[in-house]
């Protein structure tokens, strides 16, 4: 057995933890510690179809210097695939939910985050669009990017709930993928945090991911679960 098999309700979630954090040093414990106080799924981001690896690895980057666990990468037409020299690390601190295998990889998408309690916030201009200074934070939020030169799907577009922009100024009045994504978490995740919503990860949910963050700070951890598990094993 290992944890993929033993499953997400596996009973002694916290036994593993207490287990696995004895090969890593304390100073990283406490790092960790710190950290998933701060992590939130209160917001999240999909990417639909971003063809340009470093324009979504920094997005990756920025949700992990703001504390946004979670996102989820449509794979309509293109593949993406993490570029190190600029998400430097950040996607082993995340939840990376990939769609690419169904007929429409924007609804499945759209619709289980939906289920889940999101509202679908599409970033394009709308004529009854919000900025990040006065979209409601009433419920979760889940803010749809698309690709660099044709935006948004037209799933996606139908999907939202909502439409949320970024007041510009000037001339062109274009940002690339990666500096709306930062102008949009840093306002948000602000926001979320300075009100009364209960923006933290759950105490399972903090669990589950101390474990992905524990296993991927340790070498050879297979070895080490599959000798957990087989003293543990009834």
């Amino acid at each position: 057995m290992d944890l993929k098999t033993a499953g997400p309700d596996y009973p002694d979630k916290h036994k593993l933890l207490s287990y696995l954090t004895e090969f890593i040093t304390a100073e990283r414990k406490q790092k960790f510690l710190h950290a998933i106080a701060l992590r939130t799924r209160y917001l999240t981001l999909v990417l639909e179809d971003i063809y340009q690896p470093h324009n979504a690895s920094a997005v990756l980057r920025t949700c992990d210097c703001f504390g946004i666990q979670d996102v989820h990468i449509i794979e309509n037409r293109n593949k993406y695939e993490v570029n190190p020299d600029v998400a430097l690390g950040s996607a082993k601190w995340l939840s990376l939910f990939r769609y690419g295998g169904a007929a429409s990889n924007t609804k499945e998408c759209l619709l289980s985050l939906k289920d889940k309690g999101y509202t679908i916030v599409a970033t394009s201009p709308h004529k009854d669009d919000h900025t990040p200074d006065d979209i409601p934070l009433d419920r979760k939020l889940a803010l749809v990017f698309g690709t660099e030169l044709m935006g948004l799907s037209d799933d996606a577009l139908a999907m939202a709930d909502s439409f949320i922009r970024i007041p510009m100024f000037g001339f062109t009045e274009s940002l690339n993928v990666s500096v709306s994504a930062a102008i949009f978490i840093h306002s948000l995740a602000h926001r979320i945090r300075s009100s009364g919503i209960d923006w933290c990860l759950t105490e399972p949910e903090k669990t589950d991911v101390l474990l992905s963050w524990t296993l991927n700070s340790i070498r050879k951890p297979d070895i080490l679960l599959r000798d957990y598990f087989k003293k543990n094993s009834s």
